[in-house]
């Protein structure tokens, strides 16, 4: 047995296009949601990509107008998610050395530093907003989080695109291994919606330009997938030393029982399947499992032609073709850097209720992939352990193996 702490879950938070928090997110994958709408601003007009997942509730309406005014909308999605995974988790009293935050995030506050960059070609220096550094700086989040929780084990960024939140993820699993902390709120927060990101995304190819119904673009693993549609939203998870959850009789969602990041030192776009086999191979080496122990798969499957048959390689080759997988990316959108520990949720709940959520829009499964992706209906069944992947732009791979409780 190996002499590693054991990592428990016992708090979730989430904003994304499906709900305002975490049971409505998840309420919302079980009935095959989507969170995929029409962009209504006058900019959309001439836009190349006119659909996008934003969120389905204002946070501006979930926060004090005093303290929105002070962050970016990414930093605005992680208090939210924050607030309610520590209030669901019981706030627990821990000493605040021993409490650390990790958040991650593909693009910080971009959406500052655009607008300010235009209030400052526009009005002049003097019309920034004061606070415009500290919304735009990526830590933001994860400084923001640890000042309201008053942690003083450390406040951490991971930045690794789309890879982000599974990486902070992992990041805490790290920090309460080696004993540094004791409980740890992690997880990724996004948004990035914006004429100017759409365009930059939309100009290497990544998004679908599909028309017609905006429900049915984002399509992982179908035939006809196109590319993958922009969502924002945050997701938070609060992690704790087994021993520590236990003696407090903490409520346990699952464990975090392994987790892997490589790099594919390759190409700064492009999927490659043998950094995602090490990543999903050394997981389950961390995590003390074999293939045959993974029963589900959250896979990262963002519906671009290329991205989603590669990864359907790298399971088939780490794994096999026995696990359920599921894609909510099809209901989500892509979240870039929230979308790998709202993926890890998804895996958590999926062991805990024994049912994993359809893939929406995957009418017909390209034949090229021999998984058994779950579609038409909610696949229910009896899973000990889940595989939940993330991969970046950058090479970036990290693969997060979730125990049931």
């Amino acid at each position: 047995m190996s002499d590693l702490a054991e990592v428990l879950v016992t708090g979730l938070g989430a904003i994304t296009p499906l709900g305002a928090n975490a049971g409505s997110t998840w309420a919302g994958m079980l009935e095959g949601a989507s969170g995929v709408t029409l962009i209504e601003e006058e900019w959309a007009a001439g836009s190349p990509v006119r659909v996008a997942a934003g969120l389905s509730v204002d946070p501006l309406s979930m926060l004090a107008r005093v303290e929105a005014r002070k962050l970016d909308r990414c930093e605005q999605l992680a208090m939210i998610a924050s607030r309610e995974a520590w209030r669901d988790a019981g706030a627990p009293e821990v000493a605040p050395e021993r409490l650390a935050v990790v958040i991650g995030t593909g693009t910080g506050g971009v959406l500052t530093t655009l607008g300010q960059d235009d209030t400052f070609e526009r009005s002049g220096a003097r019309r920034l907003s004061p606070y415009a550094v500290p919304m735009l700086m990526p830590n933001g989040p994860a400084a923001w989080v640890s000042m309201e929780l008053g942690a003083q084990g450390g406040a951490r960024t991971p930045v690794s695109a789309c890879a982000s939140g599974a990486e902070a993820i992992a990041m805490g699993l790290d920090l309460i291994r080696a004993g540094r902390a004791d409980v740890v709120v992690a997880g990724g927060t996004e948004a990035c919606l914006h004429p100017f990101t759409i365009a930059a995304f939309a100009q290497m190819k990544a998004l679908s330009p599909q028309d017609g119904d905006p429900a049915a673009v984002s399509r992982p693993f179908d035939a006809d997938r196109s590319g993958f549609v922009m969502g924002e939203g945050a997701g938070l998870v609060v992690l704790e030393r087994a021993e520590f959850a236990r003696a407090r009789g903490a409520r346990v969602y699952g464990s975090v029982a392994g987790a892997a990041v490589t790099s594919s030192a390759d190409h700064i776009t492009a999927s490659d399947v043998a950094g995602q086999v090490r990543a999903i191979e050394s997981a389950l080496r961390d995590a003390q499992l074999g293939p045959s122990d993974i029963g589900v798969v959250h896979a990262h499957a963002t519906s671009t032609p290329s991205g989603d048959l590669a990864e359907a390689e790298a399971v088939a080759k780490a794994i096999g073709t026995h696990p359920v997988v599921t894609a909510t990316k099809s209901m989500t959108g892509h979240m870039l850097g929230a979308s790998g520990a709202v993926g890890a949720i998804a895996a958590l709940l999926a062991l805990r209720d024994g049912t994993a959520p359809a893939t929406r829009n995957l009418d017909r499964l390209d034949p090229a992939i021999s998984l058994d992706v779950v579609a038409g209906e909610n696949r229910r069944g009896s899973w000990d352990a889940a595989l939940a992947n993330s991969f970046g732009f950058g090479g970036h791979n990290v693969s997060l193996v979730l125990g049931r409780a």
